[in-house]
């Protein structure tokens, strides 16, 4: 068992640095995306595979401003009240931008905004219909929070029918309460996968944890199978990288070693599709799930 209190001290290995981002096609992309004063996850979050994404066609954007209700310890996001305020023209601009970029595959996310009666649920239905509507090719992925647990916000989103309904539980259940805000919780992210693979609106529902926080080999094991319980089909697990001094700090550098047997192990399970790397965040190769 590795012990909380005694963090990780030694320097990122070699397998989590990488390249820069470049080449012809990500600077013609890179600056499309300026033009249109487009909000990417992809950016803020200096994501290592921004490059290969793109190129790939697909995106990952945050909708419903950048301040969160919540505070969770691992997150970099601006944590505040947006005070209800709402963008009801956002969806029509996300979609002309799928449409202007040649995105195929987009992943909408946002911060958590309990302010709302609806968490948002309108803004990522609204911003799905749209991009079906303009780029009717397009998949849509909606990586949402949890709604403070309300399945009837949920539904809201689910009736806009994305092709993947995307829900992170971060971290094994012993974990939550230390990495994640206090008004989220194990259970209450369980329900919001087991409802959404439940409708028949949804194709696929997906899950996402960090490792090198102090879990476990078998806590991750068995977060995997109550995943698979509630129905999950993709299932991705990357390292967890301390963002700054203010957050937690990473507990282990997991080899690439672990990550490949994890993912043997996560696909025995029946999972569709598995992505298990250092590198790998939540929306990383998500357009192979549709390949």
């Amino acid at each position: 068992m590795i012990d909380l209190t005694k963090p990780a001290r030694t320097p990122k290995p070699d397998w989590l640095k990488v390249k820069l981002a470049h080449g012809e096609n990500y600077e013609h992309l890179k600056a499309k995306v300026k033009a249109l004063e487009l909000h990417t996850v992809c950016q803020e979050a200096m994501c290592p595979n921004i490059g290969e994404c793109w190129g790939a066609g697909t995106a990952t954007i945050m909708i419903l401003g950048d301040t969160c209700t919540r505070g969770c310890h691992f997150c970099n996001v601006k944590t505040g009240s947006p005070r209800g305020e709402v963008d009801w023209l956002e969806p029509k601009r996300v979609a002309e931008a799928v449409r202007d970029m040649g995105w195929k595959y987009l992943v909408l996310t946002a911060v958590d905004r309990d302010d709302l009666a609806d968490g948002g649920a309108a803004i990522f239905a609204g911003t799905v219909r749209m991009i079906h509507k303009l780029v009717p090719e397009a998949k849509v992925e909606c990586l949402t929070g949890d709604f403070a647990g309300d399945l009837a916000a949920l539904d809201i989103v689910l009736d806009a029918q994305p092709e993947v309904l995307a829900h992170n539980l971060e971290t094994v259940p012993r974990l939550q309460s230390t990495v994640r805000d206090k008004r989220a919780n194990f259970e209450q992210s369980l329900s919001i996968l087991r409802h959404a693979k439940a409708g028949v609106k949804t194709r696929f529902t997906k899950t996402s944890l960090m490792l090198g926080l102090g879990e476990r080999e078998d806590e991750i094991e068995s977060t995997m199978d109550a995943a698979r319980g509630a129905g999950v089909d993709i299932f991705t697990l990357g390292q967890y990288l301390r963002p700054s001094p203010r957050h937690l700090e990473v507990v282990e550098y997991v080899t690439p070693e672990k990550f490949a047997r994890l993912k043997k192990v996560a696909l025995k399970k029946g999972f569709r599709q598995v992505v298990s790397s250092p590198l790998s965040r939540s929306s990383y190769h998500a357009e192979q799930a549709f390949a």
